[in-house]
């Protein structure tokens, strides 16, 4: 687990006194701002008489908006550029959507922080013409827009007879275009769709057995640098433990599998006690292939747990299916190779 050593709580009495401007590097888009703005207002009223200051700027991924994120193949391609901002120490830390943060981060950066989770499911919204419908009620070759592959995967091996299309875009232009009938239904997270006050367009928050949530979906995780012992005590104020273990069991299934936005994995963490009890998912990129398992254990041992299981779905035929998807990108290209899967 990530945790501050002993011999930097002694500077705890001392920062609330301190005059230095925090700086918080944000990306620019709506929800980015949204989270940014809750942990600014967060970290204000916990040190009053310190100065947090919101820095935007874009990313890649915000800058390319035509294509399907996984055909990039970038697992950072929103938060590379707020992770130079830190290390060059224009900026202090950066507010991230946890799902968008890859597993192993630059040299000198850390997880600092994982803020109180969002409910992680994937939600369903719909076209008015299909008020009140389900996934499991929507009609065969309804046009259903992800951008996920996760959620393709899944979507595809249980509900075969839907036409599955991409969809770019900020939430906001997204159910522009299912409203405008472009897409019968979207699935989006639960959790951005909550923090933008969109709650009311979820029809259905899709069950885990379904479709698996996203590694760190629903969470905040904050980035700084590792050798900054003061930014470190400051952001323990917004610490979530329960949150911050499921994550780090999550993040650790994904960093075994060393897996990223091209392979379609999905998990689900729940904490009963002391324990945690991971679910992970791998699937073949056309969804005829899930392989399924869970593990239960001491929370404190999250790492270990997620590692372990990653272990346990390669012996159970993971390992076949990602190195088919490694081959494949080899071979062709992962623009190709997902061309195909999103056009078949």
């Amino acid at each position: 687990m990530r945790k501050i050593n002993n011999r930097f709580l002694y500077m705890s009495a001392n920062i609330a006194n301190s005059t230095q401007t925090i700086r918080i590097a944000s990306r620019k888009s709506q929800l980015a701002l949204v989270q940014t703005y809750w942990v600014q207002a967060q970290l204000q009223k916990h040190f009053p008489d310190r100065t947090f200051e919101v820095e935007m700027m874009s990313t890649q991924g915000d800058k390319i908006l035509d294509v399907p994120l996984a055909k990039i193949g970038d697992k950072g391609l929103f938060t590379k550029e707020l992770e130079v901002k830190i290390l060059d120490r224009s900026a202090d830390l950066a507010v991230h959507s946890l799902k968008d943060l890859p597993t192993n981060l630059p040299e000198g950066l850390m997880l600092g922080c994982v803020t109180e989770r969002e409910n992680p499911a994937d939600a369903l919204v719909v076209n008015a013409k299909h008020a009140g419908a389900q996934l499991e009620t929507l009609p065969p070759g309804a046009v259903i827009g992800t951008s996920s592959l996760r959620r393709l995967a899944q979507l595809r091996h249980h509900f075969p007879h839907f036409v599955f299309k991409d969809v770019r875009g900020n939430v906001n232009t997204r159910l522009a275009k299912l409203d405008a009938g472009e897409y019968d239904a979207l699935i989006l997270a639960a959790a951005g769709l909550q923090r933008l006050d969109f709650g009311d367009r979820i029809h259905q928050l899709i069950p885990a057995e379904l479709s698996l949530h996203a590694v760190g979906q629903g969470a905040l995780g904050i980035e700084c640098r590792t050798e900054d012992p003061e930014i470190l005590e400051i952001l323990q104020t917004l610490q979530h433990q329960p949150t911050a273990y499921r994550c780090y069991a999550e993040r650790a299934f994904l960093r075994e599998l060393e897996g990223g936005c091209q392979v379609p994995i999905g998990v689900n963490t729940t904490i009963d006690g002391d324990n945690l009890t991971l679910v992970g998912m791998v699937s073949s990129l056309d969804g005829q292939r899930l392989v399924t398992d869970t593990i239960t254990g001491a929370a404190i041992n999250a790492e270990q747990l997620g590692k372990d299981l990653a272990h346990r779905l390669r012996s159970q035929g993971a390992q076949t299916i990602l190195d088919e998807i490694f081959a494949l990108v080899e071979r062709d290209g992962l623009k190709k190779v997902l061309d195909e899967q999103t056009n078949s």
